[in-house]
């Protein structure tokens, strides 16, 4: 064989290899992490067999960026880009670190007078475009990991455009607050109920999925080389992306009915490693 024909064969298993890439995109509470905040060993292990077979392994969470650069440190990932805030912040990795690549923001003055309404004694949250959030009375006691945030009054909530607008009362379960939400008829948002009586809002047309697909389109990938791993509603949306294209949607056991039902299949729950299974899966075949 001459030396041609050597590099030539080199080339074409080369790109066979590297055909083979995927973009995986994980959301982070009840799926990389346990409901108190802890990681197993085997879902870290996973991780970074999946990030060693040469896949493109990121966040795609609710969570602002702010807390989720923690999670980035604590599992040895270090992508491209990472989908924040439901979609409104994507994330790029730069010579500094990482920097604000694209921020969808929206007046969130009129959704948060609507919701108010509805909701008078509960707890409110926005996000704007630099990152600062500003919380109301008893945000801080939700459970919920807010980093660096500022207690104000209610009315100063909407003073600047927002990426997102979180809303919690936990005078209600989650299904009398899923009622609640059906009666809002929220318009001209995108929005999405968590687990307990949490309601994420985000600009109009943005998601999880709207940012992945940004995502694969800036790496050059196919939609069918992505690969969705969540557990609540507001991932319903990259699992359609990902169905949509051939890719793979997959569903932790934990998660609501409707949530699996939007899934290509159901994995173990966060408490069985689950996630660990489905990594090691394509781990098991090298993309690069």
């Amino acid at each position: 064989m001459t030396a041609t024909a050597r590099k030539a064969e080199g080339s074409t298993s080369s790109e066979v290899q590297a055909s083979d890439r995927l973009l995986i995109a994980l959301d982070v509470d009840g799926t990389l992490l346990h409901e108190d905040g802890s990681a197993s060993d085997a879902v870290k292990d996973a991780v970074l067999a999946a990030i060693d077979a040469g896949h493109e392994v990121t966040l795609a969470t609710g969570r602002s960026w702010e807390t989720a650069r923690d999670v980035l440190a604590e599992f040895g990932m270090k992508p491209e880009y990472v989908v924040c805030s439901n979609g409104a912040v994507i994330m790029q990795r730069d010579a500094d670190g990482y920097r604000r690549a694209i921020v969808e923001t929206f007046d969130a003055r009129p959704v948060l007078e609507m919701v108010h309404g509805f909701l008078p004694e509960g707890s409110y949250m926005v996000e704007e475009a630099d990152g600062t959030r500003y919380y109301t009375e008893g945000m801080d006691s939700s459970g919920w990991t807010l980093g660096p945030a500022d207690p104000v009054p209610f009315e100063r909530l909407a003073r600047e455009p927002v990426s997102r607008v979180v809303v919690v009362s936990p005078s209600h379960d989650a299904e009398e607050f899923l009622g609640i939400v059906e009666q809002m008829g929220l318009r001209k948002v995108t929005y999405a109920v968590g687990w307990a009586a949490w309601l994420d809002i985000a600009p109009e047309g943005v998601s999880k999925g709207s940012a992945l697909a940004r995502v694969l389109d800036r790496l050059g990938l196919p939609t069918d080389a992505l690969l969705v791993v969540g557990d609540g509603r507001n991932d319903i949306e990259m699992f359609r992306l990902a169905r949509s294209g051939g890719g793979r949607a997959v569903s932790m056991g934990q998660a609501p009915d409707e949530v699996k039902a939007e899934a290509d299949e159901v994995t173990g729950t966060v408490d069985d490693d689950g996630l660990a299974d489905v990594l090691l899966s394509v781990a098991a075949s090298r993309a690069l």
